[in-house]
């Protein structure tokens, strides 16, 4: 018998452009910090964070970046026509990320 997993947050349902929760691609889509605060309070215990954009991260930063940038090419690999489209939302979070 397999026990399914009840859902507790409500990950990113409700998260729009239009509230602010989102940018838009031409600036770089991702999640806003009003986002990121309204992701938190749907998802208690979560640890989202907002992008790293700076040019020369140092410590952990740097190896957030480094490891969104490593997941992010798996998305490139897995969706070919995102990643063909340089405005699609994932070309454009990896420009911001600096990927």
């Amino acid at each position: 018998m397999v026990l399914k997993r009840k859902r507790i947050g409500k990950g990113m349902k409700g998260m729009t452009i239009k509230g602010g929760h989102k940018r838009p691609t031409k600036s770089g889509a991702g999640l806003t910090p009003k986002g990121v605060a309204k992701y938190r309070r749907q998802n208690p215990g979560s640890n989202l964070k907002t992008a790293v954009t700076e040019k020369n991260p140092t410590g952990k930063r740097a190896k957030r970046r480094k490891s969104y940038c490593a997941r992010s090419a798996g998305q490139m690999k897995k969706f070919p026509k995102a990643a063909k489209n340089p405005n699609s939302r994932l070309r454009q979070a990896r420009r911001r990320w600096r990927c």
